[in-house]
């Protein structure tokens, strides 16, 4: 079975973060080890409160996990979001160290950095580590729209202005909370081959933990060797699937999709982008 390691945020009543892509995954057939970076009791949305990882027990964590002669095996990293300065530089020299023990080990950088409207919603410090050190070393970045614009400082209104932004970013990218037609959201895979928008309906209230959801399946589907669109495709009916299920108390149903994440069936509109 393929093993994947998480660094990112565990959150214990809501399905966001990396507990939410750890159950994603599991379901996914990809056996989860999850880092937590952050600990809360539920969103901050909803007035959880926690507090962030040491970094020296971080690190231990880590070293245990090396020792454990996990990395040689690793299949997949995926990296979210990260409280210090110092929990993103673990995570680099922790990619660097999978990578010279399993060159074949695919990572995936989510840069949770902040949203519109809010904006940015990590410490500016965090911010520029995760873009100057994390970002170069992913094979693929799964940044929502608001995060595309931080780290290429550009304004970007519409999908060909995603696309523009990725060019110049120069890192394959599974953008989220791209706008697409009337009434719809879209998620805007770009590649230097081509880049497609899958579009569902949008909803004027979803839970938090979409772009969670749809780093983790989007990553499954690259370990289980599906290419780039095919991948960002189940994701983005993943995600739609899940937001057309019944509301549970912890969010998004993960549990209750289960294996039905790897075969999504929610409508979908598919249009290749210049």
């Amino acid at each position: 079975m393929p093993l994947a390691l998480i660094l990112s945020s565990y959150v214990a009543a809501d399905r966001i973060g990396g507990g939410a892509q750890q159950l994603a995954l599991a379901a996914c057939g990809i056996d989860p080890i999850l880092l937590p970076t952050v600990l809360l009791g539920a969103s901050p949305a909803k007035g959880g409160r926690g507090k962030p990882v040491e970094a020296e027990l971080l690190r231990d964590l880590l070293d245990g996990v090396e020792a454990a002669g996990v990395f040689d095996t690793l299949d997949l990293v995926v990296t979210g979001h990260f409280s210090s300065p110092y929990q993103v530089m673990l995570a680099s020299q922790t990619i660097r160290r999978v990578r010279a023990a399993n060159p074949a080990a695919i990572v995936v950088v989510d840069p949770v950095l902040g949203d519109a409207p809010k904006g940015l919603y990590v410490r500016p410090e965090v911010a520029r580590e995760v873009s100057q050190d994390l970002v170069p070393l992913a094979d693929w970045i799964t940044p929502n729209l608001w995060e595309l614009s931080h780290l290429t400082g550009r304004e970007i209104a519409d999908a060909a202005g995603v696309v523009d932004a990725v060019r110049a970013l120069g890192k394959p990218a599974l953008v989220t909370s791209v706008p697409a037609g009337e009434g719809e959201v879209g998620l805007a895979c770009c590649t230097p081959r081509g880049s497609t928008l899958f579009a569902h309906a949008r909803r004027d209230r979803a839970p938090n933990g979409t772009g969670d959801l749809v780093t983790a399946v989007f990553a499954a589907g690259l370990v289980q060797g599906l290419a780039g669109p095919a991948a960002a495709e189940r994701a983005a009916r993943a995600v739609a699937m899940a937001l057309e299920a019944e509301d549970t108390v912890l969010g998004l149903p993960i549990v209750a999709l289960g294996a039905r994440l790897m075969r999504p069936d929610a409508e979908m509109r598919i249009e290749p982008l210049a």
